[in-house]
């Protein structure tokens, strides 16, 4: 696994608050919100970014979607929210553990956006 610190949370060694955990990934509260919903879907796999994912990872890159999916409407932002993924440094990258942001019930700016 990954020595980031979305990896040393899926092993445990840092405690957080899971809001979702199953066989494939975890989902947690982004700990610098741009939106009144910011939530980080993180697959256990240690993918570091979406152009390292492999067609093997097909299904789980489907999974983290249907998580996400299920995530807003959890948190009451159903059909209304952004999914993001940040690939690659350029891009705003900080974690090079793939991950996706669920962003709800806010307008914010793309420029903010990291991760």
């Amino acid at each position: 696994m990954a020595d980031t610190i979305f990896g040393k949370i899926v092993r445990g060694e840092i405690p957080a608050d899971k809001l979702h955990e199953d066989e494939h990934c975890i989902a947690i509260r982004d700990i610098h919100p741009r939106a009144p919903v910011h939530l980080l879907v993180i697959p256990k796999k240690p993918i570091p970014r979406l152009v390292d994912a492999q067609p093997e990872d097909q299904a789980l890159l489907g999974h983290l979607m249907l998580v996400a999916r299920q995530l807003a409407e959890d948190h009451g932002v159903g059909n209304s929210f952004r999914l993001l993924v940040n690939n690659g440094e350029g891009a705003g990258q900080t974690v090079f553990h793939l991950h996706l942001h669920i962003l709800g019930n806010d307008k914010y700016s793309e420029a903010d956006m990291a991760g």
